[in-house]
């Protein structure tokens, strides 16, 4: 299903397993896609895809918000993006966007402000936060995640799931 946040930010969320996918169009033409969901939500992404007129192609860059399967699945499709995770993310100059690193559901969460929306993957939900559990977790460094993030000035919240 697909939400229009803003005039050039779509959020697409599924029916099946994975996580919300954003796509931004920016002024300069390029499209910007914010993780990339899960096998089992393959369908869905490219059924929303056609709807709203895009190729997979033609996306230019892909950030991944951190390396669950349900974020990471679907990176193929972007044949032609360039691929940004936490390891790379300093590398990408694109005006108006600022990235934060914010370990806590995994060692490697990465947020993104662009405008006043914050994209927040796993970390921080409208209505509570990651886990912390899992085996690449540092729950000791999500308060301190968490406490970025609220800092941050943002109107919009755009998490990994909703």
């Amino acid at each position: 299903m697909i939400k229009k946040i803003f005039e050039d930010i779509f959020q697409m969320c599924f029916s099946e397993f994975g996580s919300c996918v954003y796509i931004l169009k920016l002024d300069d033409g390029r499209k910007v896609v914010v993780d990339s969901s899960s096998e089992a939500a393959r369908d869905e992404l490219l059924k929303d895809f056609e709807e709203l007129g895009i190729q997979p192609s033609e996306v230019d860059v892909l950030i991944l918000t951190h390396n669950h399967r349900d974020h990471v699945e679907n990176n193929e499709l972007f044949s032609s993006a360039k691929i940004f995770d936490e390891k790379n993310i300093g590398d990408l100059k694109i005006d108006g966007f600022e990235f934060f690193k914010v370990p806590g559901h995994t060692r490697g969460d990465i947020a993104l402000l662009y405008k006043r929306f914050l994209f927040s993957g796993d970390v921080l939900f409208h209505n509570g936060i990651g886990r912390t559990d899992f085996e690449e977790s540092l729950p000791e460094k999500m308060n301190e995640s968490l406490d970025l993030l609220r800092g941050l000035d943002y109107d919009v919240l755009c998490p990994g799931h909703v």
